[in-house]
């Protein structure tokens, strides 16, 4: 088949793959995830139940899909915004920020009937996230260490644990200055100790 007609049958896949996934997120979201059915998910994403199955096989793999979806957009988010960023500190600042403010963001998504349903069988991607997230922070926080930017009396790893915990105070805090506020005192734990 020629390129251009490839290229097109992927971009429409992918777009009904996209309505798929929000049309059920958007219906979890609404009558919580057990009451979700095929024919619901279908006739809000405007394709036949046979389209539908082609697919996805039930309920369950579109939600553990959107899920993916969603981490998979918030790396992307933390490597945008560390990739742009010049500086090993003002790296470090950057992607704990937007991590804390992505928390900060879907703490309604972790209350909800959803967040528990997505959670309690969450698979590998999640796993592979955190290993990936963890990494991530871990090289920021070595890269700012070298530069004397980050205390260098305790690993890395260890560093990062206590960044990435702290943080998850962000889905409870009422604003985003409270945000920015959380990550500045988090910033100011890793700091090089005055002498």
């Amino acid at each position: 088949m020629p390129k251009l007609w490839n290229e097109t049958i992927e971009a429409h896949r992918r777009e009904v793959r996209d309505a798929i996934l929000d049309s059920t997120a958007a219906l979890a979201a609404e009558n919580g995830p057990l009451s979700v059915t095929m024919s619901q998910i279908a006739e809000q994403a405007g394709i036949g139940r046979a389209t539908l199955y082609k697919y996805f096989p039930d309920v369950e793999a579109i939600l553990n899909a959107w899920h993916a979806r969603e981490i998979a957009g918030h790396l992307a988010r933390l490597a945008e915004v560390r990739d742009r960023t010049e500086g090993a500190s003002a790296r470090l600042e950057a992607v704990l920020e937007t991590y804390a403010l992505i928390t900060h963001e879907s703490h309604g998504h972790h209350d909800t009937d959803l967040g528990a349903f997505l959670h309690r069988d969450s698979g590998n991607h999640l796993a592979h996230a955190h290993q990936h997230l963890h990494h991530m922070v871990q090289e920021l926080l070595t890269d700012a260490a070298q530069a004397g930017d980050v205390r260098d009396d305790m690993p890395p790893a260890e560093l990062t644990h206590y960044c990435l915990n702290a943080l998850m105070a962000a889905r409870t805090l009422p604003s985003k200055a409270a945000v920015r506020r959380l990550v500045t005192l988090t910033l100011t734990g890793v700091r090089p100790p005055r002498h």
